[in-house]
């Protein structure tokens, strides 16, 4: 497969699944906020990811739960203004969409008109099939979520690995299919083994990003505040540190305290 680097003036869901028909790899990062969006986007990065990790990451809590709608807006909000380049995509929060087909509409619709995002992301498979059809009825793209669905973690009990087992596998696979037959322009593939998250990539058309779920598939997603370092207590197998931000930042706020301590800061050329 062509592994050549293809510059877009704007990324789509149609670019994509042209990506994907030809070998080009997709990479997705996360943002939650104005600042580090322009930064993400000005690098390259093909989609932002509004995620409810910002439930964890911004928030302090212990699960993406407890996030609400009108948070979630007003982080896609700030994050769009900042994109000129990469696909937004917002996911919808617990809650608001799951046992409702009218109400994921109203949720979906609320996100588009209010934040000014591209894509909405739901976690799932067949038994949001009818929260899914509604929403690309309306014409919203949709993108899909399978393997560990972290706003189900207190059905799972924990954040192990997911489909380990043949049963649950098959189950993956039928709801990957089915993601794709409903019109989902891409999936996400959170904590699955490689070798099938490979499988359901080369079984589909359209695009596999995962994470966790090995490098067979079609791109990959971080949360950007782990991959930078910023965070130090989250340490999975598939997490890579491009940098040491929390080290670097720590050191940068000592020396802060000892130049004001001191009467270092401001000298005379930083003041007026």
């Amino acid at each position: 497969m062509s592994t050549a680097k293809k510059e877009y003036k704007r990324i789509t869901t149609k670019t994509l699944v042209d990506m994907k028909s030809k070998g080009e790899k997709i990479s997705m990062l996360t943002a939650y906020d104005y600042t580090m969006a322009k930064i993400v986007d000005n690098a390259g990065i093909d989609v932002v990811l509004v995620g409810d990790s910002a439930s964890n990451v911004m928030a302090g809590h212990e699960t993406t739960l407890p996030i609400t709608l009108n948070e979630m807006i007003y982080h896609a909000s700030s994050v769009v203004r900042a994109i000129t380049r990469s696909l937004v995509v917002v996911d919808l929060p617990f809650g608001t969409y799951q046992s409702d087909p009218k109400e994921a509409l109203r949720s979906a619709i609320r996100i588009m008109k209010e934040s000014g995002a591209h894509a909405i992301k739901m976690e799932g498979g067949k038994e949001i099939k009818e929260s899914i059809k509604r929403t690309l009825n309306a014409g919203i793209p949709v993108m899909g979520h399978l393997g560990l669905t972290p706003q189900s973690i207190y059905k799972f009990g924990t954040y192990t690995v997911r489909a380990k087992e043949d049963a649950e596998a098959e189950r993956l696979k039928k709801d990957a299919l089915l993601l794709e037959k409903t019109g989902c322009f891409a999936i996400v593939l959170e904590k699955v083994p490689a070798k099938l998250a490979e499988e359901v990539a080369k079984s589909l058309h359209i695009p596999i990003i995962g994470i966790g779920a090995g490098g067979g598939v079609d791109g990959q997603v971080l949360v950007t505040h782990d991959m930078l370092g910023m965070t130090h207590e989250f340490n999975p197998r598939f997490l890579r540190r491009y940098l040491d931000m929390f080290e670097g930042m720590t050191g940068a706020f000592h020396k802060y305290i000892d130049d004001v301590k001191n009467g270092d800061f401001p000298n005379e050329k930083e003041q007026y």
